[in-house]
């Protein structure tokens, strides 16, 4: 290990990468008193999140809401005139959403004094940090900083197919959110969460879509109840789901993009596609940073092992987010951020989550937290499950969405809940009161004696657990036992 550099020369601590777990971690570590240097090689702070991912995709997630709930309003009787869509206007609005967030956090980092280096960092040693300023040019500025203590909060970036040819019209998500035209045919490489997302998005504005996914199913790792509703509703928006089936071969054509499969259902012709979205996964930022010369240890993936204070193998370096080890989400970054920030200032802390929720925000929404039932059934835990239908909700009907369902899993032996998931508008608003269960501790009657609002889909919360107790009145009842 290199020497600590003079005093004057030295942050107390240096946070590489601005997404929500570097900021937060910045933020919170100037709060604690220390000096902070932030890098970010995006313009603006935020990183992947906020420029170009989950918070642009999420307006124009909106925007398709309010597009398909306008259409649905003529089957009651209120008809609107088909939208006329402006995408400069639409990629403005989107663009004025990132924008008032920056500004924010902009703002923030210079109320707390933490300083912002623009630029792409990479370790020097276990001290020292180089900041490269334009790397566009070909030589770019170069910074170097030292450090006492560094969290590495450097991210991930989309997965790539190496076969595809290099053609504007194949994106990735963040190629998708620039809007660059409504096209007559998409295909959408990956049936998860992000890709599904985008393919809300491009179907509202009239674009049809197909998929293409390897495994046997939509949103792998979710349990097929939940994909089986989201599937039936969003029945109209695909000409073709292929399953079992892979991209084998894409041809950049003057006219489209030819696209061959391979698989249990792949077309027995070649297809043609105006734009094609690779959406196959995140992988760390591990191996791009230079990390091996500050002696940070980094596996095959470009995963960073941490231990419960969130620190490396090197002591005073700690890593978070997407670098750190799955779930990739936003929401676990500033979580673990904080942990490592108050870790870095010789607070007592870890991180001990129970659980993280995920959230699809497709239409209708998928949010599920903790244990799954494919998950209790591959662990051997035994679990009572509370299904409350939406189609027994009055607030469901009466806002003409009463396709889903809240769903609750109980440890047989305990009785706390271990698992839930709600498949259905504002899925993901809701899912936070079954986080907070599990963390709690709360068992079927703890949260079915909790009185719940009526009527709203939240009380579907505390019907799903009366039903695990087979007392709810809102449903049938339950089938006795000969």
């Amino acid at each position: 290990m290199s020497a600590v550099p003079a005093e004057s020369d030295i942050y107390d601590l240096l946070v590489l990468g601005a997404g929500p777990g570097g900021y937060s971690a910045a933020f919170r570590a100037a709060d604690l008193g220390m000096r902070v240097a932030l890098v970010e090689r995006y313009p603006t702070l935020g990183g992947v999140c906020l420029n170009v991912g989950c918070i642009p995709s999420k307006a124009l997630l909106h925007v398709a809401a309010v597009m398909e709930e306008a259409a649905h309003f003529a089957k009651i009787g209120l008809r609107y005139s088909a939208p006329e869509i402006d995408l400069s206007k639409l990629r403005e609005h989107k663009n004025k959403v990132v924008g008032k967030l920056t500004a924010g956090l902009a703002a923030m980092a210079k109320q707390r004094k933490v300083e912002v280096l623009r630029g792409v960092g990479r370790f020097v040693d276990a001290n020292h940090l180089s900041v490269a300023s334009d790397t566009s040019q070909s030589a770019p500025a170069v910074r170097r900083c030292g450090f006492r203590q560094a969290i590495i909060a450097a991210g991930s970036q989309a997965a790539s197919l190496p076969f595809l040819p290099d053609d504007r019209r194949i994106v990735d998500s963040t190629g998708a959110l620039e809007l660059p035209s409504i096209p007559k045919r998409m295909l959408v490489i990956g049936g998860g969460i992000i890709g599904l997302e985008m393919a809300t998005v491009y179907s509202a504005l009239g674009s049809r879509i197909d998929v293409v996914e390897m495994t046997d199913g939509l949103m792998p790792g979710t349990d097929r109840d939940l994909v089986r509703v989201w599937q039936k509703y969003n029945e109209g928006r695909f000409d073709h789901v292929l399953l079992r089936t892979r991209t084998a071969a894409v041809e950049a054509r003057p006219e489209a993009l030819r696209v061959r499969f391979d698989g249990e259902q792949a077309p027995a012709t070649q297809q043609d596609y105006d734009i094609v979205l690779v959406s196959v996964g995140r992988r760390p930022n591990g191996k791009q940073i230079g990390a091996e010369n500050a002696g940070v240890a980094v596996d095959e993936q470009g995963f960073i092992a941490t231990d419960g204070q969130m620190r490396t193998n090197v002591p005073h370096i700690f890593a978070i987010g997407d670098i750190a080890r799955a779930p990739m989400l936003a929401h676990k970054a500033v979580h673990e951020a904080h942990v490592a920030a108050e870790a870095a200032a010789g607070l007592k802390t870890r991180f001990d989550a129970r659980v993280i929720p995920s959230v699809a925000y497709t239409d209708p929404e998928i949010a599920w937290v903790g244990l799954t039932e494919d998950d209790a059934k591959k662990q051997g835990i035994a679990v009572k499950k509370g299904l409350f239908p939406w189609a027994a909700s009055g607030r469901a009907i009466a806002n003409g969405r009463d396709e889903g369902f809240t769903k609750l899993l109980f440890d047989e032996t305990t009785h706390r809940a271990v698992g839930g998931a709600i498949v259905g508008t504002h899925a993901g608003d809701l899912i936070s009161e079954v986080a907070l269960a599990i963390e709690m501790g709360a068992d079927a009657v703890d949260i079915g004696k909790t009185i719940h609002p009526h009527p709203t889909l939240s009380e579907s919360i505390g019907m799903a657990a009366e039903v695990a107790e087979g007392v709810c009145t809102d449903v049938p009842p339950p089938k006795k036992r000969a």
